[in-house]
């Protein structure tokens, strides 16, 4: 059986940040492998699928998320990428922080559960991340900062101007990793709304900023290896079982990093005997809602993304004792009024709102060994009370605006894409799974990787926290 010093399992943000910190402290003789179920589906060929182009034969392999795992709850999805880079293929390049109070959600509002770390903890991470990212954003914000973002902020539409200059710190152009300038690979963010594969190859993504860290001659990267286990021998990982065109495959390693996403980690881990309670249990995500404003003399024109802003007027604050924070995104993706005379006086918002993990959400086994099964009741009442306060929040925090009329979706979307919470960080193994270092409490040589981790999730995206919980994770453990 071949030995490693470290193998981990998949190539997304989680594993990625993980295996780069980690590389900057090991030595030249360590051996890494690396296990990914899809392949490298070159974001080039991606540009060619969307364009309706031939592929080559070997990229008509790549996988999708669908019929990986069981599940028969129709009201909400649960969406991921199965190839190498993961999300980072798929994402829109959110990134704000987390503010200090959402760590801390039992001890100051009575609900979810404290992080056992602090927003000072992982502040200096949030920086590294960035620089990594090379996020936009804000001179101003609404969470602590020690210096000023590595490139220049995507500029506010004029409604959002207006709503910045009332609200500062609490309305902000989005921090995000849709690069606002030309950087390294990436090519300035083009504005055409199609984030999710953005066709100037603007945003972030594992394989136009950090390929290069497979391609470490202490790295060994396997495609369409899919794991189904850890080898476990007195509460320690021994190596992994993993298959490969329908075959099984035994691999050694000293240390093994889960880097899936919160849905197949949890798997691996109750395939491989996890005793743990709370392995695969609060499965969530965030819920969210859109409302259309239409304005009377106002022109909303501008705006140099496809998402340009964050509100945060009533995210934080002693009504999340009562209902879930909101996060606001300002869509600028292009829409018009049908109106003569009022085509731009129109406006897009998002509202996002956190949910707390429920034990009845959760990933298990099934017959089948390469498949989870989901089960989903659904969400927090804690979610429906905050959709029941937002028309009137929406009219406590908009109303100077010139409003004709809003049209509330009043239903949520099926996804948000951020799954979490299933192999949560807590003090002991009494509430939780792993550690603050992502470290399992039963198998004290297994990191478990990605928004899995989260004790409780908030309204903002994961993947900037995600990812520096990752750097964290390695720089203090090598």
């Amino acid at each position: 059986m071949e030995k490693y010093d470290l193998i981990i399992v998949g190539t997304g943000f989680g594993a990625s940040f993980f295996l780069k910190k980690y590389l900057e402290k090991s030595l030249p003789a360590r051996k890494v492998l690396v296990l990914e179920r899809g392949i490298l589906f070159p974001h080039s060929e991606r540009l060619k699928e969307r364009r309706r182009e031939k592929l080559a034969e070997e990229y008509l392999k790549a996988g999708s998320y669908s019929g990986t795992y069981e599940y028969d709850n129709s009201n909400k999805s649960w969406v991921f990428e199965p190839n190498f880079g993961g999300s980072s293929n798929c994402w829109t390049g959110c990134t704000p922080r987390f503010l200090p109070n959402d760590f801390r959600m039992k001890s100051l509002y009575g609900v979810g559960q404290d992080w056992p770390l602090g927003y000072s903890e992982i502040a200096p991470y949030y920086d590294e991340v960035e620089e990594i990212m090379m996020i936009g954003g804000p001179a101003v914000t609404p969470f602590p900062r020690d210096k000023p973002y590595p490139l220049p902020p995507q500029k506010l539409s004029s409604v959002d101007k207006l709503l910045a200059k009332r609200y500062n710190e609490l309305y902000i152009s989005q921090p995000t990793a849709r690069a606002t300038v030309a950087v390294g690979n990436r090519n300035g963010c083009c504005t055409s709304a199609v984030c999710e594969l953005c066709p100037v190859d603007s945003k972030f993504t594992i394989e136009n900023t950090l390929s290069s860290i497979y391609k470490d001659p202490r790295v060994t990267l396997r495609f369409n290896a899919t794991v189904l286990s850890l080898i476990t021998e007195n509460n320690q990982a021994k190596g992994v079982i993993f298959q490969s065109e329908g075959k099984n495959y035994e691999v050694s390693g000293d240390i093994v990093a889960l880097g899936g996403n919160a849905v197949f980690n949890a798997h691996i881990l109750l395939a491989s005997g996890d005793s743990s309670y709370y392995t695969g249990r609060g499965l969530s995500d965030q819920r969210g809602t859109f409302a259309t404003f239409y304005f009377h003399d106002l022109d909303n024109v501008g705006g140099s993304s496809s998402i340009t802003a964050n509100g945060y007027m009533f995210y934080d604050g002693d009504s999340r004792k009562d209902y879930s924070g909101c996060i606001i995104e300002s869509f600028n993706e292009p829409f018009i009024r049908s109106e003569p005379g009022k085509w731009r006086k129109i406006a897009k918002f998002k509202f996002i709102f956190e949910d707390l993990p429920n034990d009845n959400n959760r990933v298990l086994l099934s017959n089948d060994p390469l498949k989870p099964r989901l089960e989903y009741v659904g969400h927090d009442k804690y979610v429906d009370k905050a959709m029941d306060h937002l028309e009137e929040n929406v009219q406590k925090y908009f109303s100077f605006l010139p409003i004709e009329k809003i049209e509330f979706d009043g239903y949520f979307q099926k996804s948000e894409f951020h799954i979490c919470s299933t192999t949560r960080m807590g003090k002991t193994s009494k509430d939780s799974v792993i550690d603050k270092n992502l470290i399992h409490h039963q198998y004290r040589n297994v990191f478990v990787l990605g928004s899995g981790a989260f004790p409780t999730i908030t309204p903002a995206n994961p993947t900037l926290t995600l990812s520096a919980l990752s750097l964290m994770a390695a720089d203090r453990s090598f």
